[in-house]
């Protein structure tokens, strides 16, 4: 974060996603699996110092980090900035904030800071005359509980995003707090592209984890229903793992370009004592008649507007751990062709996903949406069935979303932390075959899908526009 001093935490007006069709096309990538490159090395500590460093595991990983880092930037650098990266000329500090003697850091960390200061944080820091300017200070405790709860790779991420921000302080901050954070999160996917592609010599990712580093991200949003405008807003859930995926998918170049005053974001505050009460949270049955009057009246609209189609709701039925008669399988998610009917498993889906992330209402619109939108699939003449229509379906997921998101539903009206929670339900239930069958996609490869529906439109969804 930019600033005299270190903070704990790192506006831009929301655009409207709306009902258009924007140029596009989707990708989904993952690096290939750390097992199939050579395996990383340590980097002995002689070689790259961090002051207040152990020999324990969360010191190994920020420093192996750190170094893949220096060389990264000094890379990307001259690419992508046209000019040669400085290193940090005031070094890396590791605190443990409850073991700390004041003797052992007389100038203290970054930027004089006590050392204290960093409980529960990393920061980087940058401040004129103040000793070890430019340098980045972590909480080295912090860092083993998120990695105890989200992998072993958190530790770096952390780093990777501090580092993001010692690359602003010589490139240049975008704007605003928000723009500022994400950016830096950009970065972070950047390196982490580059990580799992087998490039770094200390630093390793597989597949799977990067599951694990979209789930580790919910612990470093911002609270729901923080105002865009808030002093050191870092952005939503949705907000964070869209520019780390974005990072990743499309390198520094898109980092250093599309975080302008103009990037959509979907963190603001609630809107009324009655919402932030609740959370944002409709009881479930009220979510369940939100999802089927909410998706009749979007692809009503675009079939209408963008296709010049009528289209046919279908049913919607809930069920209770036994799929329809007419479902060729017994899923949570089913479509039935023939009788025109979306079904959604309410014992063994819908219930369980709303209560166990939080009343999360938005979860079961998500739910129902994947089936919905093979129904309206089928009555575009494509195919609602195998590992295309499902993929489409999942990106639709993110049109529709994108649309509801900017309120031009008469539906019902979106609130903090909905789109969050999509993103938490395609991470967390996705990966079952019963709820996204016919593909073997990870939860960081629907988010991927789901994003690129929400910024870029039917046109990344293979619906022919």
């Amino acid at each position: 974060m930019p600033a005299s001093s270190p903070r704990r935490a790192a506006v831009a007006p929301v655009a409207t996603a709306a009902l258009l069709v924007l140029s596009g096309c989707s990708s989904v990538v993952i690096g290939l699996p750390s097992a199939a490159q050579p395996p990383a090395s340590d980097l002995p500590a002689a070689e790259l110092t961090v002051v207040g460093a152990t020999d324990g595991p969360v010191d190994t990983l920020a420093r192996n980090a750190l170094a893949d880092l220096e060389t990264f930037w000094a890379q990307q650098s001259p690419e992508v900035f046209g000019r040669d990266f400085e290193p940090l000329a005031g070094g890396y500090f590791s605190v443990d904030p409850g073991d700390v003697d004041p003797v052992d850091h007389p100038q203290g960390i970054g930027c004089g800071s006590d050392p204290r200061e960093v409980e529960g944080n990393a920061f980087y820091c940058q401040a004129p005359d103040a000793p070890n300017s430019d340098s980045i200070s972590y909480d080295r405790a912090f860092l083993g509980e998120l990695a105890e709860q989200h992998g072993r790779f958190i530790p770096a991420l952390v780093m990777a995003h501090e580092f993001g921000h010692a690359v602003q302080g010589r490139v240049g901050y975008p704007d605003y707090s928000i723009s500022v954070e994400t950016q830096a999160d950009c970065f972070a996917g950047a390196w982490t592209a580059w990580v799992a592609d087998g490039q770094g010599r200390h630093s390793q990712i597989r597949a799977p984890e990067l599951d694990e580093v979209l789930a580790g991200y919910l612990l470093l949003r911002d609270p729901v229903g923080t105002s865009i405008t808030t002093e050191a807003a870092h952005g939503s859930y949705f907000d964070r793992i869209s520019a780390f995926q974005e990072g990743f998918d499309a390198g520094n170049t898109a980092c250093r370009d599309n975080f302008t005053a103009q990037r959509p974001y979907t963190q603001s505050a609630f809107r009324s004592a009655n919402d932030a009460a609740s959370g944002g949270n409709a009881p479930f049955q009220a979510a369940q008649g939100f999802a089927a009057d909410g998706l009749a009246e979007f692809w009503t609209l675009t079939f209408d507007q963008v296709f010049g189609e009528t289209f046919t709701a279908p049913g919607v039925q809930p069920f209770a751990g036994t799929a329809p008669d007419c479902a060729t399988d017994d899923l949570d998610l089913v479509f039935c062709p023939d009788e025109g009917l979306v079904g959604y498993d309410v014992e063994d889906l819908a219930g369980p996903a709303y209560e166990q992330l939080g009343n999360a209402d938005y979860a079961v619109i998500t739910a129902v949406s994947l089936p919905y939108a093979l129904a309206a699939r089928e009555q575009l003449g494509l195919s609602s069935d195998g590992g295309e229509a499902v993929r489409s379906a999942v990106c639709l997921t993110g049109w529709f979303s994108a649309v509801f998101f900017d309120n031009e539903l008469r539906t019902a009206e979106i609130s903090p932390g909905d789109i969050d929670e999509a993103a938490q339900f395609l991470l967390a239930y996705g990966t079952d075959p019963s709820v996204v069958p016919d593909v073997q996609l990870s939860g960081f490869q629907l988010v991927d899908l789901f994003r690129n529906g929400f910024f870029e439109g039917a046109a990344a969804c293979d619906v022919g526009v």
